[in-house]
């Protein structure tokens, strides 16, 4: 046999894998539903900020109710105002909501604890209530005439701290955004659990064998490992925040009382684009509004992805 003929023989052909068409038949439903309810709605509200009505007619004004938005006295006082909240709603939920998680997570995972499965489920269970229901309930536990709270209060001696916290501008913000971190902690919990379990033993082994245990060994080893969770929570926790309006809606109304102190951006695009009580919707205000909790939205989470996840420092076993 020639050398050629040997070469020939010997010679790997690349195996040559079927082309998968019927992937794309299967995702081409889900697609058409996302792109309809989703993108379509959302190219819309784009294109609808950059008009205005004159005359029953759209009229392209570019970035003209921007301007006014930003800088008209009758918008602005109640945009930056409601931007202020938002904020203020966001860092609670950032300062108070994900580290109770994180440190009911890290009790949940201690070993010799009992009746792990019945607190985990207690704590998680508010998080599957209506916000309706929650923020009915919690209207009558803080009510000053008929609510249970001051009379709890009043057991322990502290009735003199009570006050109509939803009823007062200083506090109504502060108690709106409690209730929201009392139904909405177990989720932080749940993800910061599950990383905590996910922790191999190895790891954990060879911390006690150099003598880090107890919170320590939290400290210094778990939390290290869970940080990309935690990553991903506080970027959940800012998209949930800013898109935030049904749970203030229920407690507050759609004016966001008392004061217009609870308003958020969520229940300002409301008012504006649907219109309320005497006040008629204005669309292309209303989409105004949307653009920009859209672009809120959209550098919190690219500042994340493309900075913050980029630090966060990988592990892998």
């Amino acid at each position: 046999m020639s050398d050629a003929a040997t070469s020939d023989a010997l010679e790997v052909r690349p195996i040559r894998h079927p082309k998968r068409w019927h992937i794309l038949v299967f995702l081409f439903p889900a697609f058409v539903v996302y792109t309809a309810i989703m993108i379509l709605p959302l190219i819309e509200t784009l294109r609808l900020s950059l008009y205005n009505v004159v005359d029953n007619q759209p009229v392209f004004v570019g970035l003209n109710n921007f301007k006014v938005l930003f800088g008209d006295e009758r918008w602005a006082h109640d945009f930056w105002n409601a931007l202020r909240n938002n904020l203020i709603f966001f860092v609670i939920h950032m300062c108070v909501q994900n580290p109770i998680g994180v440190a009911l997570a890290a009790l949940l995972s201690l070993p010799k604890l009992r009746f792990v499965a019945f607190y985990r489920t207690a704590i998680f269970l508010p998080t599957l209530l209506s916000f309706v229901v929650v923020g009915f309930i919690w209207k009558l536990i803080l009510s000053p005439l008929w609510g249970v709270a001051p009379e709890l209060l009043n057991v322990i001696g502290l009735k003199s701290l009570f006050a109509p916290w939803l009823g007062k501008p200083s506090t109504a913000l502060i108690a709106v955004a409690l209730i929201s971190v009392w139904q909405y902690v177990g989720i932080p919990m749940m993800l910061i659990y599950a990383a905590l379990l996910n922790i191999p033993e190895e790891v954990i082994e060879a911390a006690e064998c150099d003598g880090i245990t107890g919170w320590s060994q939290f400290w210094k080893i778990k939390l290290p490992l869970v940080l990309p969770a935690i990553g991903i929570i506080s970027i959940l926790t800012f998209v949930g925040n800013f898109n935030a309006f049904d749970l203030v809606y229920t407690v507050q109304g759609a004016l966001a009382g008392p004061d217009g102190s609870t308003d958020i951006l969520g229940t300002l695009l409301y008012r504006v684009f649907f219109g309320f009580q005497l006040q008629l919707g204005d669309r292309s205000m209303g989409a105004t509004i949307a653009t920009v909790m859209f672009l809120i939205i959209l550098a919190g989470v690219s500042f994340y992805l493309f900075i913050v996840q980029r630090r966060i420092r990988r592990y892998q076993f």
